[in-house]
């Protein structure tokens, strides 16, 4: 294929240029002849100018209030969903205040049930407490006097007491070592502990039962160092 020259690349350009310009002007001067020919119609069939110019300000005078309406139907839309927002809002409140109910109600529930037992725990004590004989079959302390089951028993029980209110948050740990270092003081206290601490040392330490363990344990260690300084 000939290559072009610049110059013959410059006529085509301007060629084209105006082409595409006198194209233009001609769908330009087509559009203006159609329109007046449209417009003109549109006037002969609502009879004359003036009355399609009358015909025309009513249609402008609905136009706005077309527009009226829509912002309207608009407003109503954005305060529906504000609505629809808050009711959603207000739902997701009492959703989470029946969680907080039903998870409260099952703590009640658990501690009702930890108190029963309990209650039965201190009943079963205290029939083996009246009758010696029955002591046989816990055989918690085999070899023991009944006078000295009987002390291991209550103070079991103690035990039981605190590591219940404790576990309750009905005392802090510091008012709980208080108690111990009270208790520690009692010869079949101690007598109760040497017995037991075997079996409670197992506890594990993140239980309450272990935590109760190391603040008798404290009171202990702090008789036999002769001050209160806990560890």
């Amino acid at each position: 294929m000939p290559r072009r020259t610049p110059r013959q690349s410059l006529i085509r350009f301007f060629t084209w240029g105006a082409s595409a310009i006198a194209g233009t002007v001609l769908v330009g001067v087509a559009s203006i002849v159609i329109s007046g020919w449209l417009v003109t119609g549109v006037e002969e069939a609502n009879g004359g100018r003036q009355t399609a110019m009358e015909r025309s300000a009513i249609g402008n005078y609905f136009g706005g209030l077309s527009t009226v309406f829509s912002g309207l139907a608009l407003i109503l839309l954005v305060v529906t969903l504000l609505f629809q927002l808050r009711e959603l809002r207000m739902q997701r409140q009492e959703l989470a205040l029946q969680r907080q109910e039903l998870i409260a109600s099952r703590d009640e529930l658990h501690r009702s049930a930890e108190a029963d037992l309990r209650a039965l725990h201190v009943q079963l004590t205290q029939m083996v407490m009246d009758d010696p004989a029955l002591a046989q079959v816990w055989n918690d302390y085999p070899g023991e006097e009944p006078a000295v089951v009987r002390q291991y028993l209550f103070a079991n029980l103690t035990f039981g007491h605190y590591l219940l209110v404790y576990k309750w948050g009905g005392i802090t740990e510091s008012a709980l070592l208080e108690y111990a270092r009270s208790l520690i003081r009692s010869p079949a206290f101690q007598r109760y502990w040497a017995a037991s601490r075997a079996a409670k040392e197992g506890l594990p330490p993140d239980s309450d039962e272990g935590r109760l363990f190391r603040i008798i344990e404290q009171a202990i260690q702090e008789a036999r160092n002769g001050g209160t300084a806990g560890s």
